[in-house]
């Protein structure tokens, strides 16, 4: 084949992927809004299912026997059960928290605020039924009592001292076990479902969860800061490295809807490069500890003012590495880095 025959076998793909190219290049700003608003819901849609189908299945497995409470050895698989649906469930949201949570407060607060954080609503008087479906609700309120028996005493102490506390329990009555299974459980089954049904990100709601994450990785230092005062998220249960391990893979799985449009910007390559970066470095430093609890604190620890020995420690290394990743003053952490992208985005003027 003649060189002028080669060419012209070749030249339809060529002006096809001229034209690929001039498409992309005229792509807008919208074009660009609308594609990261139908992917963000075709994305998390996923996780808020896996997290509705585990509150269903709590609610199916939680035991509900006659004449008596939970029992240890009775009760044993389907408290079992109970246990790995829970984790699923936490697994799941913790995902999805950072876009979940500026859009959907409400529905936020009512699946995954703290103990302490519904005490400061509710005053002294607390919420004295750990069971039903008013007060305390969510995800943390059922943890509190699946895993009342192991629960760390150092969290139980500390708990203690909070205006309305209730200890936490296992249902030690027919009525408990029912209504934990009933109410309790039932709530966050229909808490997850509004969350499915109303889950429909538009253009304007995109600024507002990319802002979520970007937020939700500066609380990653917050919530190593917590564990020296036992306030830490998933404290009973004792998982809460495996939340922010979670945090930052949701984190990572939304950013990189919006990457494509990113790189259409002038500076989007070096931005994106040190954001990727800064997600290597922070899941280096989540991947160095084993298990799904934070490494013990040092008997001297403070967060505020850490000493030499202490921050030597498997904790303190930790430590260091979440605040170093996240501070928004250092070049190239993940919330200076997503920051930057924000502002080549212009993703302020969508919530103006």
């Amino acid at each position: 084949m003649t060189r002028t025959k080669t060419f012209l076998a070749f030249l339809p793909f060529l002006l096809a992927g001229t034209a690929c190219s001039s498409q992309d290049e005229k792509k807008t700003d919208s074009d660009y809004e609308a594609e990261v608003a139908t992917a963000m819901h075709d994305t998390l849609v996923t996780d808020i299912q896996a997290l509705h189908a585990a509150a269903e299945d709590m609610a199916k497995a939680a035991p509900a026997p006659s004449g008596r409470g939970w029992d240890a050895t009775e009760d044993a698989t389907a408290i079992d059960d109970l246990t790995k649906a829970w984790l699923r469930a936490r697994s799941a949201y913790e995902r999805t928290e950072g876009a979940i949570a500026p859009l959907f407060p409400d529905i936020d607060r009512a699946i995954d605020e703290r103990y302490e954080g519904f005490l400061e609503a509710l005053g002294s008087a607390g919420d004295p039924n750990l069971f039903d479906d008013q007060g305390v609700t969510g995800m943390h309120a059922i943890e509190r009592i699946v895993f009342a028996k192991t629960t760390p005493q150092k969290v139980i102490d500390t708990e203690a001292t909070l205006p309305g506390y209730v200890a936490a329990a296992w249902p030690s009555t027919e009525q408990e076990a029912a209504d934990f299974k009933t109410k309790l459980c039932a709530r966050l089954v229909t808490d997850t479902e509004t969350l499915l049904d109303q889950w429909r990100p538009a253009r304007a709601d995109i600024a507002l969860a990319y802002q979520g994450l970007v937020d939700l990785m500066a609380e990653q230092a917050e919530k190593v800061n917590k564990a020296a005062s036992e306030e830490e998220e998933s404290r009973y249960s004792e998982r809460t490295m495996a939340d922010i391990r979670d945090n930052l893979a949701g984190t990572k799985k939304i950013y990189a809807i919006f990457r494509p449009w990113l790189l259409s910007k002038a500076e989007g390559d070096a931005i994106d490069a040190d954001v990727e970066k800064s997600f290597d470095d922070l899941g280096a430093a989540y991947d160095a500890v084993p298990g799904d609890a934070f490494p013990e604190l040092p008997a001297t620890w403070s967060s505020e003012n850490p000493s030499t020995e202490d921050l030597a420690t498997p904790f303190g290394v930790l430590f260091t590495a979440v605040h170093h990743a996240v501070d928004p003053q250092v070049k190239g952490s993940t919330v200076e880095g997503m920051g930057r992208a924000a502002d080549a985005l212009g993703l302020s003027r969508l919530v103006n």
